[in-house]
């Protein structure tokens, strides 16, 4: 199983970085980068788009009909369809999401970018956000892609992860090292 799971990573990798070559050679990255953003939340958002692509039992020509149906509702690049409509006569397509993140994950490294996560317990203003996006930027040195998210589990606080390096001060987290505390004496 771990032989195929290093198989899809590698070959996510491929075609991303496939896809970034293209995108860049025809001048068409942000474009392109916005598309897969836009792919990406369709998948994520909606259960008949996955399981039509977990699917294995729909015929090429089916899925390719489908892609161009979506295509022409989400007017997205002609590129972009292309590589999609490739993905599915290769049978890559079980992979689109993978290779689509890994696309994104490759822009924002050529940019220069450090990935970041934030999530708070209360909904933050976008002055909020765009305040602890600029002192991380200086904390780190680098520019930082912020990727936000509301989660009122927490109770309170936030967790802001930049990297490896991770930073909680939720209530939630010190509730269950209390709990922990309690539950060794």
């Amino acid at each position: 199983m771990s032989k195929n799971k290093n198989f899809s990573d590698t070959s996510a990798n491929r075609y991303s970085v496939a896809l970034y070559e293209l995108a860049k050679e025809s001048n068409e990255l942000n474009e392109i980068e916005k598309n897969c953003l836009s792919f990406i939340n369709l998948i994520s958002n909606n259960e008949e788009i996955k399981s039509f692509i977990k699917n294995p039992t729909i015929k090429k020509e089916e899925l390719i009909t489908i892609i161009s149906k979506i295509s022409n509702n989400y007017n997205l690049n002609a590129l972009f369809k292309k590589f999609l409509c490739f993905l599915i006569t290769k049978r890559r397509f079980f992979y689109v999401n993978k290779i689509l993140n890994d696309f994104i994950e490759t822009c924002s490294k050529k940019r220069g970018e450090v990935n970041a996560k934030l999530t708070s317990a209360r909904e933050l203003s976008e002055s909020e956000i765009s305040s602890i996006k600029d002192e991380l930027t200086k904390n780190f040195n680098s520019k930082i892609r912020l990727n936000y998210k509301h989660d009122p589990s927490l109770i309170g606080g936030l967790i802001v992860q930049v990297g490896s390096t991770m930073v909680d001060t939720s209530i939630k987290n010190k509730l269950n090292k209390l709990q922990n505390i309690m539950v060794e004496a």
